[in-house]
This record gives C-alpha cells, sequence and structure tokens, in this order.
C-alpha cells in the first residue's frame, strides 16, 4: 500500500520556525528517523522510505501555504495514492498547544492550507494530524502569531511533541487512523 505524508508549511527562512511551519517540522523528523534526505522536485520538497512493507511518500509543499492543494493532488495523482492514504499534518489555531490530534476527515476551519487541499482534491475527506498551536493572541493579530516562533517554554515542549507526531504518523500506516486516534490522540 502506498500513503502520501503531507507535512504544511511555507518555504523561506523567515518562516523557518513558525508556529504555521510545524508541518515542514515534523515531516522533517519524520525523514530524519527514516535515514532519508529531501529532493527538490515539481510542487514539493519530496522524500520516500520503506514502512512495514508499505510505500512511504512524504513532501513538503514548495507551493505556499495557500497553494497546498496543487501540490497535494499532483503527488496523489502522481503516486497514486487514495485518498484515506493521504495524511495532512497542519497547526491548529483551535485547539490548545500540546494537543495532537489525528481525524479522518473534518472541516478547514479557516486554515487556508486545508481549503487548498478541500477545493483541488475533492473535499473534506482526508485524514489530518492537527498540531494544537493555541490562540494566545490579541484579537486581530492571528497572522502575526502564526507566522511567529513558539515562544520559550512552547520550544522546550516541541521536540517531545514533534516526536509524539512521528509516532503518529508511523501508527497511521501500521495500524491505520482508528486505532491511531484511540491509542494516540492527546486532549
Amino acid at each position: 500500500m502506498n500513503f502520501l505524508i503531507v507535512g504544511l508549511g511555507n518555504i523561506g527562512s523567515e518562516y523557518a520556525d513558525t508556529r504555521h511551519n510545524i508541518g515542514f517540522m515534523v515531516a522533517d523528523e519524520l525523514a530524519k528517523q527514516a535515514g532519508t534526505t529531501w529532493s527538490l522536485l515539481k510542487h514539493a520538497y519530496y522524500t520516500e522510505f520503506k514502512m512495514r512493507g508499505h510505500n512511504v511518500y512524504v513532501i513538503k509543499p514548495t507551493t505556499y501555504m495557500n497553494l497546498s492543494g496543487k501540490a497535494v493532488n499532483y503527488w496523489m495523482q502522481q503516486l497514486k495514492v487514495p485518498i484515506d492514504n493521504i495524511l495532512v499534518i497542519v497547526d491548529d489555531l483551535a485547539i490548545p498547544f500540546g494537543s495532537l490530534r489525528i481525524k479522518p476527515k473534518g472541516s478547514a476551519a479557516g486554515h487556508n492550507g486545508l481549503k487548498s487541499i478541500e477545493a483541488l482534491c475533492g473535499g473534506q475527506n482526508y485524514p489530518r494530524l492537527r498540531f494544537g498551536i493555541g490562540d494566545n493572541y490579541p484579537k486581530g493579530r492571528q497572522v502575526d502569531y502564526v507566522l511567529g516562533p513558539f515562544d520559550k517554554e512552547e520550544q522546550k515542549e516541541l521536540p517531545a511533541l514533534i516526536e509524539h507526531s512521528v509516532k503518529m504518523v508511523h501508527s497511521f500506516v501500521s495500524i491505520g487512523i482508528n486505532l491511531t486516534m484511540t491509542n494516540l490522540n492527546t486532549k
């Protein structure tokens, strides 16, 4: 079986360690643990590895967040991966920092990357791993918050949260989304 893991983020050093780029950070750790390297290909940084007999393809779209669907749709078609075997790793303002939730489908909830994927990949029925970044920002400052770096306290917790996210990806590939939700979702 083929799986496509999509870490959402924005390319460019100015976005490197921002909340909006947590998908890239998890994808980087996934690739590092698999011992693979990235190649810059059409619409994305791309890598792949085998896990328990499955082909696992990982992309970090280079289309910028608002056009993520373009990259996801291209690679989904190119690699012939069914929508149920795609996992999108995304930052989520609606859940507190430290919460990690995998789910089989859902709305974009205002997230431009997810809106683009919905529009170009056939709706909301694709799995996603929601990485909680909280909503600790003043009214009207959402963009500054998501495009800003994690604070010092959050940075201390990030390695363990990224590691748990990688564990969730491995579980998704190995045993499926339902058992992964039951076993590994955090509050």
